[in-house]
């Protein structure tokens, strides 16, 4: 079947529109697939500084969890950042100062609130 002359334009015009609509979804599905993958490269390290803090601590996977997060937020570092500080001094990165001084504070707090 062919398409009268006069129609042309219009087919045209779904077309190409069609194919715009496309590039934006496929835009749109490969941002977002860069998003999981640093969110999942993310969570790797957080992992990692868990399993650290759980073995140096002694504690449970959610109070490790608690004490980073208690770390991230008194230094107003993002959580990843603070997970992959940690996780670089075994590669004998040194830990900055700003996480060395507030990582024992953490530790103490997270004790307190044990004991309580």
């Amino acid at each position: 079947m062919t398409t009268p002359p006069e129609e042309q334009p219009m087919v045209t015009a779904v077309a190409l529109a069609g194919g715009a609509a496309s590039t934006v979804e496929v835009l749109e599905l490969r941002a977002e697939n860069e998003q999981l993958s640093r969110a999942l490269e993310s969570r790797a390290v957080i992992d990692q500084a868990r399993g650290m803090v759980m073995a140096l601590a002694p504690c449970s996977s959610e109070r490790a969890w608690d004490l980073l997060v208690d770390v991230s937020q008194h230094c107003n570092v993002k959580l990843r950042n603070v997970a992959a500080a940690l996780v670089a001094t075994t590669q004998d990165e040194p830990l900055p100062e700003q996480i060395q001084r507030e990582l024992p504070a953490a530790l103490r707090r997270l004790h307190a609130t044990e004991h309580r």
